[in-house]
């Protein structure tokens, strides 16, 4: 079966399809889960800065 054309064919449409990934602007499953971690924890430092931003204006606002 090693050296049947069908898996000369499998080899060949493999090597076709690699290189034509390769021409794509493609990140692995491991890059993209690293930026999903990344933006999750900057958008919960962003919303912590946000509160921290409304309680120091709301100081400001004050009537002394």
């Amino acid at each position: 079966i090693e050296n049947s054309p069908a898996k000369d064919i499998e080899k060949n449409v493999k090597a076709m399809m690699t290189q034509g990934f390769s021409k794509l602007d493609l990140v692995t499953r491991d890059e993209f889960d690293i930026q999903a971690q990344v933006l999750e924890k900057t958008r919960a430092r962003l919303e912590a800065l946000e509160i921290q931003v409304a309680a120091l204006e709301a100081q400001l606002n004050k009537p002394a």
